[in-house]
């Protein structure tokens, strides 16, 4: 039957999408609930739970075929092409979102998981089982494949997670009404309400597609309570810029980074402890991280400086202070000093593949180690990477969360850095929108710690009195009694430690 070969596009289509829905629920647990690798296993384990579910119950299938093949296909459509916008909505309005998420995953997965047998039982009297199973299983391996590549490559770095999700509504609703023609012969049902039903559908996507960007607004204008003023997906996070009553605030991934209220006091005591404890005029400088350019501006302070290298993954980031000009004027556009050089590189591999001279200040301000692709730039390796673009006197400042919400997680990092090597002296202050937050301040050689910031710079925050007493640790912030592991590149205690912590804070 000529129709053989087509049917086979069909299995190619259906395992596509079915990874791509997969990828998608994953990738959206893993930005909302956090640990990226416990929740793809999750997702992964529900999904292919589910397709076991949906073949078992193709047994009971006995009629019509032909007919049950398209509704499930549209059904899938539905489910599918709108997952990633329920999702994100769901998770902006109820408190119980990781039950709709496995919900919609179990969904989905039976779904696909009725296709294939289906397809196969359609097409039994036109091959024997032995080609049969073999054309069948290789087009559904080579569908997973190419969805596999094309979601990290292209998709979601030019669509976002909602486009992607209703651009494979369309094609499985395009699957089925193409299949009407297809199994014509075979079906059972009126056709014509068939195809009237797959239009509809594929129109209704269609239009959610156009209108993608507002959805994500709607959604977004949920989880945060002030307006929006400025939102984009960059290949590798959500990037929203906020404006309320107490000024402007950056989120990435739905995370605070600053609020310009009280971002002083963060970034004061980010960058001026390294000046302090360097011996000297320091010229070079290394900023790791930072693509906000705010600890560019207190760096840019010291006249001696004649070099800054700025290295962080993300152009959008980079980019934030010059689509928003409030935050330019915040970071008093740093970025447009002549010594600032901006490379746009993963901070692992430039440190590991790049040879430059050695700085004399490193600054690490990184997000927080919410998962493991964060949590390997405070690993051992990491930081063995770093000594080597160091001088012998160099001054390196980290920035280690919140030694109260997160004590293990703050004595890790310290751990980690003195595994290497260094002589690290750690400190915290209070900014109030993060709330009590640490650092650590290393060189490569034992040092007294500094008793007061550099003279002559205007500074909001620090004064001599507050600079001495940063590095004074309360009962409950300081160093515990229990054995702290190491964070280490092949085993991530520190991602562990950090999810337990916070996770008791989550609503």
């Amino acid at each position: 039957m000529k129709r053989a070969p087509l049917l086979f596009l069909n299995v190619f289509a259906i395992a596509t999408c079915g990874l791509i829905y997969e990828l998608l629920a994953g990738t959206l647990s893993s930005y909302v609930l956090g640990d990226s690798v416990t929740q793809f296993s999750i997702i992964i384990g529900i999904y292919l739970f589910a397709m076991g579910v949906g073949s078992y119950l193709s047994r009971f299938i006995e009629k019509n075929v032909a007919d049950k093949f398209i509704e499930v296909e549209l059904g899938v459509a539905v489910m599918g092409g709108f997952s990633a916008p329920l999702l994100f909505l769901t998770f902006a309005n109820l408190s119980y979102f990781s039950i709709v998420l496995y919900g919609v995953v179990l969904v989905i997965g039976t779904l696909v998981g009725l296709e294939i047998p289906l397809l196969m039982r359609i097409l039994k009297d036109d091959l024997d089982f032995k080609d049969l199973i073999s054309r069948v299983l290789a087009f559904d391996y080579i569908g997973a494949l190419v969805a596999s590549l094309l979601f990290p490559i292209f998709l979601v770095p030019r669509l976002g997670l909602n486009r992607t999700s209703l651009l494979f509504g369309m094609i499985n609703a395009g699957v089925a009404v193409w299949g009407t023609w297809l199994l014509f012969p075979l079906i059972k049902s009126n056709v014509t309400i068939m195809r009237v039903r797959g239009a509809v559908i594929l129109v209704l996507l269609a239009i959610a597609f156009i209108k993608a960007d507002k959805l994500t607004t709607l959604a977004e204008d949920a989880l945060f309570a002030d307006n929006i003023i400025y939102a984009k997906s960059s290949p590798y996070q959500r990037i929203v810029v906020t404006k309320g009553k107490t000024g402007y605030a950056l989120f990435l991934n739905g995370n605070l980074q600053f609020n310009s209220f009280d971002e002083y006091r963060y970034h004061e005591a980010l960058v001026h402890p390294a000046f302090a404890a360097y011996q000297g005029a320091p010229k070079r400088i290394l900023v790791l991280g930072g693509g906000d350019g705010l600890a560019l501006r207190e760096i840019e302070k010291y006249s001696s400086v004649d070099f800054i290298q700025l290295v962080d993954l993300d152009p959008d980031m980079t980019n934030v202070s010059n689509a928003v000009p409030a935050l330019g004027e915040l970071n008093r556009h740093s970025f447009a000093d002549p010594r600032v050089h901006v490379t746009h590189a993963d901070a692992f591999v430039w440190l590991d593949s790049t040879d430059t001279e050695p700085f004399d200040i490193a600054i690490v301000d990184f997000p927080d180690p919410n998962n493991f692709a964060l949590g390997k730039l405070y690993t051992s390796r990491f930081y063995s990477l770093l000594k080597k673009k160091l001088t012998a006197d160099s001054a390196v400042v980290i920035q280690t969360t919140s030694p109260l919400v997160a004590r293990k997680s703050f004595w890790c990092i310290v751990k980690t850095l003195e595994s290497v090597g260094f002589a690290v002296r750690p400190y915290q202050t209070t900014v109030p929108s993060f709330g009590i937050w640490g650092y650590a301040l290393c060189k490569l050689k034992p040092f007294d710690q500094p008793a007061k910031p550099p003279p002559g710079l205007e500074l909001h925050f620090l004064t001599d009195n507050s600079f001495a007493s940063m590095f004074e640790f309360t009962g409950d912030t300081s160093r515990p009694e229990e054995d702290i592991e190491i964070n280490r590149l092949d085993n991530q205690a520190l991602v562990r430690y950090y999810e337990a912590e916070w996770k008791r804070f989550e609503q």
